[in-house]
């Protein structure tokens, strides 16, 4: 197709990505009655719909359930509408069905049809910078007012020798396996591979997982501590301070060289599995969009942006994963807000990671937001450190489900800082403190809010009344009651 040939749209914003940060980005967007294009050249609702987040909360789901059925639960386990499986039934061709089918349930709100009938029109495709104001895409070139790039990451493959020639997993390909692995080996202890690790582990194959430094390194390693034991009593191996110096194929079955360092002397051995996963990060997704004929900087690690999520094209906006920062779907809807309210209102707006939560689903679940133990010490030096344990919580009592705590941290006047939740219902519990946190709040509002009894909610009321209590002891609040009960 000759330049003459081309068509030429001019909408009033072009979203690059169809993930969620950029539907939800085109979504607000034509809401408001804005000329919208959204480009994408691969599945509608991005790698969050098909191939991260959301199967692998089914499949967590499925396994858990998978893992009733094995101790004689079946009645509550919502196989099957309760339904007692039969001598064929298969826990993973189970679980399998259920990714498909959750997958199945939320794709047609993701779907072209959906945005198109809400005013945003969709070309499929690749998009490419030609220039700092235009979007090549197949026979179209996009002139927009404002851009938002939103393309999203990929499963890093690190340079291992021997990995390109070894069949291997990722987060993309690992829900298409017809039967649960025998033995599956996991590259990777961050949420990704815990999560994966333990669903196949529920679902019935061994599972080894391997790490360079230490699991779930960026969160509070005292809570991350907890789900280890867990994983440990599933009978999940996980393997830290370990180097992988090579992969290989032998026959059917995969082979990992690992090394183990302990002071000068490095000890080798070989791991043998049925199937590799590799759960080693992300990398975003810069390949083919020409940024230099945009002017837009970049690094390896993410578009570079300002607080705004402005690149250094201050027509484009960069959101989610394709920038340098955290990689979650939620921080990619909170962009998506941002940049909305940005680019149409001036609205002034400022990305605050610290009030984004994150959560890695294992059982028992791990969810923080805000400031760790040590980083809050580092950034307010005196600082105040709430527990609660879920075993003197009576829902935690009637469920069986007493493990785990909650942390807050305050400063010394009460502020709160951060809040560490471990345990059942901590995806669903954070929630609360992402707000105290984002609005300011000081704990003597959480300390006096009312939850419903009997919940898991009160794990953490419980722990911000701990608070006060300090003061309750002081001689100055008993002189105070002495003196009141003299007046009657």
């Amino acid at each position: 197709m000759t330049e003459d040939t081309r068509q030429q749209i001019k909408p009033d914003i072009c979203v690059i990505g169809a993930g969620p940060g950029g539907l939800a980005a085109a979504s607000a967007a034509a809401a408001f009655g804005v000329n919208v294009v959204l480009i994408e050249k691969a599945k509608m609702g991005g790698e969050s719909l098909n191939s991260g987040a959301l199967p692998s909360k089914a499949l967590l789901a499925a396994a858990e359930r998978a893992q009733i059925l094995r101790n004689g639960g079946w009645r509550n386990s919502g196989w099957r509408n309760g339904a007692r499986p039969g001598a064929n039934f298969s826990a993973y061709a189970a679980a399998r069905d259920h990714v498909r089918d959750v997958i199945a349930a939320v794709a047609p709100q993701d779907s072209r049809e959906r945005f198109t009938g809400l005013g945003v029109r969709v070309l499929d495709g690749a998009g490419r910078f030609t220039d700092r104001t235009t979007v090549k895409v197949n026979g179209f070139d996009v002139k927009s007012r404002r851009f938002i790039i939103a393309t999203g990451s990929s499963p890093v493959v690190p340079a291992i020798p021997g990995l390109a020639d070894t069949p291997h997993l990722t987060n993309e390909t690992v829900f298409d396996l017809a039967d649960c692995p025998r033995h599956l080996i996991v590259i990777g202890a961050g949420s990704v591979g815990l999560e994966l690790a333990q669903a196949f582990r529920r679902l019935g194959a061994e599972v080894t997982v391997l790490e360079a430094a230490m699991p779930l390194a960026d969160e509070d390693a005292e809570c991350a501590g907890i789900v280890l034991d867990a994983l440990a009593r599933d009978g999940i191996v996980v393997r830290s301070g370990v180097e992988v110096a090579q992969v290989r194929r032998a026959l059917a079955r995969v082979q990992v060289d690992i090394v183990t360092t302990a002071g000068e002397q490095h000890r080798k051995e070989t791991i043998e599995g049925t199937h590799l996963l590799v759960a080693a990060g992300r990398r975003p997704n810069l390949e083919n969009l020409d940024l230099d004929a945009a002017g837009i900087r970049y690094q390896p690690n993410g578009i570079v942006v300002d607080r705004r999520l402005r690149t250094s094209n201050k027509q484009v906006y960069a959101i989610g994963d394709v920038t340098d920062g955290p990689r979650s779907t939620q921080l990619a809807n909170h962009h998506a807000g941002l940049v909305i309210r940005h680019a149409l209102f001036r609205t002034a707006v400022r990305a605050d990671l610290l009030a984004v939560p994150r959560v890695t689903f294992t059982d028992p679940e791990l969810a923080q937001v805000g400031l760790v133990e040590d980083e809050a010490r580092a950034h307010s030096g005196i600082i105040r450190v709430l527990r609660s344990a879920y075993r003197d919580n009576d829902r935690a009592q009637a469920t069986g489900a007493t493990d785990g705590h909650i942390k807050v941290i305050t400063d010394r006047r009460g502020d709160i800082l951060g809040a560490t939740i471990v345990g059942a219902g901590a995806a669903e519990n954070i929630a609360a403190w992402t707000l105290a946190i984002n609005q300011k709040l000081n704990i003597g509002a959480m300390a006096g809010v009312i939850v419903p009894y009997p919940t898991y909610a009160e794990v953490g009321k419980h722990a911000a009344m701990t608070y006060f209590t300090r003061g309750l002891t002081s001689p100055l609040v008993h002189r105070i009651i002495g003196l009141l009960r003299r007046f009657g």
